[in-house]
């Protein structure tokens, strides 16, 4: 009984792959129980006078003109989806580390082959040899300046106990101030030997911290690219050792395409580093040529008491250090 009341509007034929086999036009012309046929949607008279919230029909026929019912849809670049782009990029990046990976752990086995430019090699190893011992002799030039601020200090403060106790004891007035004399003129000559050591730490760590560290990136990244390089060309040689066919073919191609990219950044970045070593040597030793000159000549200056060429020194090589005093010569000085 529920079958014989079934509105003929719901038997909607379709064809195998889901399209309508007829217009909607003559889906919805077929004849309909009494009922129906005598509904006009048209006629509008019933409702309020009012147009909000009605749909025309004209107008909603027109709109099913409109939109095409079959056939694929076609989505330009600029509508994709960002979050494919995304995954794909992930895609991408999870396969070469995978590849990076497992040549770093080939090599390290010793299953793996590796690309090795001896020369270039060997420049990289002295230079991080270098790196360590100069970063050794900061170290020490920093803890030799804290213990001279330290001793500087003390002599200073000896100085003013000797000349308060020669304004104190009339019978030893002159043997206290020869001794603060001395003790002033020692913590003046520490403080310019201090500003020299100070001077030569800041100059060597930005060499070793902003000069070198900048090489040191660099190589980094050649390092990488030369892991790169030997993972696809251990790819391209696995696969040349195997079958060619239909399925193998396109692979071998992409696989090559791949290996000469990495090759052509591996031999772009060699080149680059190969270059920047070079300027670096170059710079290195002039910085430490100056460098070594003030450190020796302040120390040798400083020890043999000599103030005049201690200031000549810092003065030089352009190191402003303001000393109270520093022109009117000391009793050391005039004896």
């Amino acid at each position: 009984m529920a079958d014989s009341h079934r509105s003929s509007a719901a038997e909607i034929p379709v064809t195998s792959n889901g399209d309508l086999d007829q217009s909607p036009e003559t889906v919805f012309q077929r004849d309909y129980p009494s009922g129906l046929g005598a509904l006009n949607l048209s006629d509008t008279s019933n409702f309020s006078p009012t147009s909000e919230g009605i749909i025309e029909s004209g107008a909603y026929k027109d709109a099913m003109q409109a939109q095409p019912m079959a056939g694929a849809m076609v989505l330009s670049d600029d509508l994709k989806n960002p979050a494919i782009e995304k995954l794909d990029l992930v895609r991408k990046w999870s396969i070469n580390t995978y590849k990076c990976t497992r040549q770093i752990l080939s090599e390290k086995m010793g299953r793996g082959s590796r690309t090795v430019d001896l020369e270039l090699e060997a420049q990289i190893e002295v230079l991080r040899d270098n790196k360590r011992k100069y970063q050794n002799v900061m170290r020490l030039a920093q803890t030799l300046a804290s213990q001279l601020s330290q001793m500087i200090k003390t002599q200073r403060q000896l100085g003013d106990a000797f000349a308060d106790l020669s304004l104190k004891s009339p019978e030893l007035h002159e043997e206290f101030g020869y001794n603060a004399e001395t003790q002033k003129l020692l913590s003046k000559n520490g403080d310019t030997l201090l500003g020299a050591i100070t001077f030569f730490i800041s100059s060597v760590n930005t060499l070793v911290d902003k000069t070198i560290e900048d090489t040191m990136i660099n190589i980094k990244q050649y390092e990488l690219a030369r892991v790169e390089y030997d993972a696809y060309r251990t790819d391209l040689e696995e696969l040349n050792l195997g079958p060619r066919d239909a399925t193998t073919l396109p692979k071998i191609e992409q696989a090559q395409q791949m290996f000469q990219v990495h090759r052509e950044k591996y031999e772009r970045m060699r080149n680059d580093v190969s270059i920047k070593l070079k300027f670096l040597e170059e710079n290195k030793v002039k910085v430490l040529h100056n460098q070594l000159i003030l450190f020796h000549n302040a120390i040798s200056a400083y020890y043999a008491g000599n103030q005049q060429q201690l200031e000549q020194t810092l003065k030089q090589f352009h190191i402003k250090l303001k000393i109270p005093g520093a022109d009117t010569p000391s009793w050391l000085e005039e004896h």
